[in-house]
């Protein structure tokens, strides 16, 4: 074995042992949401005699994961879009524009970021009630909109900060205006941090529990995490059809991340954000 693979094959062991312990819990869930009380009992890691889809379809149904999941993809892909398009425009003007202010509005909108969810729940909870709109869709959508463009607008002013200086002079001589600049010149460049961005905001948004916990009680305008507790509550002894329900829970997120791998690993060590 030469010198470079005994420097690589503890580190491979090591990788292969993180994966195992992910992927092992991972693999029983998958085999037990297509099984039977008796075949989970007999061996939750065995495979099924046949692969059902009697439990999927039960928790779809009974267990109204047909409304929680329109909920979530209305509050994911509402929360996604808006905040990728701020986030957008304020990297924009942090990262490129002589912003007057710059220095205390920049930590201002960072304080999103840097305080947990938990310290603000109960104001926000009252601010939402305030202005009547506790217990709606938007009750979800605002506050995680505002939450995501304090670390949307850190990730892509980073981005804009390393842009090509040479670029954006040149787009000015050609007679181009700040708005043509992003958009023509700027935003061709953005695709593997806009991508890292849109499938972290999505995966937040999607398994936020403790805000559609608090500011949502009817049962019409629960979110899948949401969902699954309360489901879990009645139907604890029932393995498979908890399994089931965690697969269609977690389901978008992987496929999500499946289908953006490439651009969302490019943009993770592209240095996005400095550091």
């Amino acid at each position: 074995m030469s010198l470079h693979w005994k420097n690589l094959l503890p580190r491979y062991l090591l990788l292969t042992l993180f994966m195992l312990t992910v992927l092992i819990p991972f693999s029983g869930v998958v085999l037990s949401a297509f099984k039977t009380d008796i075949e989970v009992i007999q061996g939750p890691f065995s495979l099924p005699e046949t692969w059902r889809l009697d439990n999927f379809i039960h928790a779809w149904q009974v267990g109204r994961f047909n409304i929680f999941f329109k909920n979530s993809v209305i509050v994911a892909v509402t929360v996604v879009i808006m905040s990728v398009f701020l986030s957008i425009l304020n990297g924009y003007a942090f990262g490129v524009l002589p912003l007057p202010g710059r220095k205390w509005l920049f930590p201002l909108i960072l304080i999103g970021y840097m305080v947990p969810l938990e310290a603000v729940i109960i104001p926000l909870y009252q601010f939402m009630d305030a202005l009547h709109l506790r217990d709606t869709i938007w009750a979800l959508i605002l506050p995680q909109i505002g939450l995501s463009v304090s670390f949307g607008t850190l990730w892509m002013t980073s981005f804009f900060e390393n842009a090509p200086q040479e670029l954006i002079d040149a787009s000015t001589i050609d007679g181009c205006n700040r708005w043509q600049t992003l958009w023509l010149v700027l935003w061709p460049l953005s695709g593997p941090p806009v991508t890292t961005l849109i499938v972290l905001i999505f995966m937040w948004t999607w398994n936020e529990f403790l805000l559609a916990l608090v500011l949502v009680q009817d049962e019409a305008l629960r979110t899948l995490p949401v969902g699954l507790a309360f489901f879990q509550g009645k139907y604890s002894a029932n393995i498979p059809l908890l399994a089931a329900g965690a697969l269609i829970v977690a389901l978008p997120t992987v496929l999500i991340y499946i289908f953006f791998q490439r651009s969302f690993i490019q943009g993770m060590l592209g240095g996005s954000v400095k550091g």
